[in-house]
C-alpha cells in the first residue's frame, strides 16, 4: 500500500500549527488515521514526528495485516502486556523533552474486532520523558478531511456494500423474520468484499426493522427482531461496514404491495429533501444549511415532526458517531471543505405505523456532492 504523503504532510502541519513535536496514537482509527493499516484486536500503537517519520508498532500476530498495509516503519511485539510494549517505544524513539500529542477523553471508536483492547489513559505511560498535550480536538479537526486516497477507500466499502444491497435485495419479500433479512444482506459484505479490489479485511452490521418497528430506527440503537415481514410493511435496512477500516453508513426502506397513499407521499418528501441536501452541498456552505434544506423540504410537506434526528454526520474514519465533523444538524458549526465524506439521512418515523429511511454517503467536492452510494436510489427500485 503506497505512503499517504498528503495525509502525512497535513498532520505536519497540524502538529506545528499546535506546538507539536509528535503525535501518538492508539485507538485504530487513528492508528488507521496515522499508517492506513487498521488494527485487528486494538494493541497496535502509532507516532508520527512533525519531520514526518512515522512509526507502527504492531503485535507479532498481526504481521501479516501491517505489512500489507503499512509503507512506514514497522516495530513488531508480543502484546503480553504494556511494559513490553512501552519497552519497545522507548528503545526505538526518543521523546525525553518533546512536546507530545495524545489522544484522550470521551470517544467513539468503531468495532474492529469480537473484543478489543483499548489503551485508555494508558497511552501517556508509553511516552516517556516527553511532555504531554491532550489532542482530541487535532484528531477531530484532521479527520474531518479525507486525502483523496482515502476516499477512494471509502468509495471501495460503498462498492462493496453495493453488492451486497443489490444481493439483498433480491432476496427480501414478506414472510422473511426480520433476523433472516439482515443475514442475507450482511453475508455478501464478508463474501463477496474480502478480496474484493485487494481489500484484506472487511466486516458489517446489517439491522432490519419492519413494519410498526421500522418507526424505532430513528435511536441509535438499531436491532433485528424475530418478527416476520408482512406484504403492508416498510422494511428498513440499515448498514454499517468497512473494508480496511474505512466505514459506511447506509439505509433503503423498501414498501411491499401496492404502497398506500400515506407511503407513498412519504417516499416522495424523503427523496426530495435528499435532493434539496444534495444540492445544498458545497465548499463553504454551512453544514447546518444542509439540514436546514432537508429539514424544510420535509417540513412543507408535513413531516417536519416525524424527522427525529440530524440530517447527517461525518463517515470514512467513524461509522455511528453523531460529533464526527462535519455534523449535519440544525447548530451545528462546521463549515463544509472539499474532502469532507458524511451521509445524508433525511428519515420519516410514525410511531405505530413505520419508519421510511434513505441514507446516502457523498464526498464534498469542488463543485457540489459526489455521490458515493449510487444505487438503489429511485422510488420505484424500493417499492415492490
Amino acid at each position: 500500500m503506497p505512503r499517504d504523503a498528503e495525509r502525512i504532510e497535513r498532520l505536519q502541519a497540524a502538529m506545528k500549527e499546535a506546538g507539536l513535536d509528535a503525535l501518538a496514537v492508539g485507538l485504530p482509527a487513528n492508528v488507521l488515521l496515522l499508517t492506513g493499516c487498521f488494527p485487528v484486536m486494538g494493541n497496535s500503537f502509532a507516532i508520527v514526528t512533525r519531520e514526518g517519520e512515522v512509526t507502527l508498532y504492531s503485535p507479532e500476530d498481526e504481521r501479516e495485516l501491517a505489512e500489507g498495509r503499512c509503507d512506514d516503519r514497522i516495530v513488531y511485539y508480543q502484546p503480553d502486556g504494556l511494559e513490553s510494549l512501552r519497552r519497545q517505544v522507548c528503545s526505538t524513539i526518543r521523546l525525553d523533552g518533546k512536546v507530545v500529542g495524545f489522544e484522550c477523553g470521551e470517544v467513539y471508536e468503531p468495532a474492529s474486532y469480537v473484543s478489543m483492547h483499548l489503551f485508555g489513559n494508558a497511552v501517556a505511560e508509553l511516552l516517556e520523558g516527553a511532555v504531554l498535550r491532550p489532542a482530541p480536538e487535532l484528531l477531530a479537526r484532521v479527520k474531518a478531511v479525507l486525502t483523496p486516497i482515502e476516499i477512494d477507500r471509502v468509495r471501495r466499502a460503498c462498492r462493496i456494500a453495493d453488492a451486497a444491497f443489490a444481493c439483498g435485495a433480491e432476496l427480501l419479500s414478506p414472510g422473511l423474520k426480520e433476523t433472516e433479512a439482515a443475514a442475507y444482506f450482511r453475508d455478501q459484505l464478508v463474501t463477496f468484499g474480502t478480496g474484493f479490489e485487494g481489500v484484506l479485511r472487511t466486516e458489517g452490521f446489517v439491522f432490519c426493522m419492519s413494519g410498526p418497528n421500522s418507526a424505532e430506527a430513528c435511536a441509535a440503537y438499531a436491532r433485528s427482531r424475530a418478527r416476520q415481514i408482512e406484504v403492508t410493511d416498510f422494511a428498513l435496512v440499515h448498514c454499517n461496514s468497512h473494508a480496511d477500516g474505512y466505514w459506511t453508513d447506509i439505509t433503503r426502506t423498501w414498501c411491499f404491495g401496492p404502497a398506500s397513499d400515506r407511503q407513498r407521499r412519504m417516499y416522495e418528501a424523503v427523496f426530495a429533501a435528499r435532493a434539496a441536501a444534495f444540492d445544498a452541498v458545497r465548499p463553504g456552505v454551512p453544514a447546518a444549511d444542509v439540514d436546514r434544506a432537508a429539514r424544510e423540504e420535509l417540513k412543507s410537506r408535513g413531516f417536519g415532526a416525524e424527522f427525529k434526528h440530524s440530517t447527517g454526520h461525518g463517515v470514512g474514519f467513524a461509522a455511528v458517531h453523531h460529533n464526527a465533523r462535519p455534523r449535519i444538524a440544525e447548530n451545528s458549526p462546521d463549515r463544509l471543505e472539499a474532502g469532507m465524506v458524511f451521509n445524508i439521512e433525511p428519515a420519516i418515523y410514525v410511531d405505530g405505523f413505520g419508519g421510511l429511511r434513505h441514507c446516502d454517503m457523498v464526498a464534498v467536492t469542488e463543485s457540489g456532492a459526489e455521490l458515493l452510494t449510487p444505487f438503489q436510489g429511485r422510488i420505484e427500485e424500493l417499492i415492490r
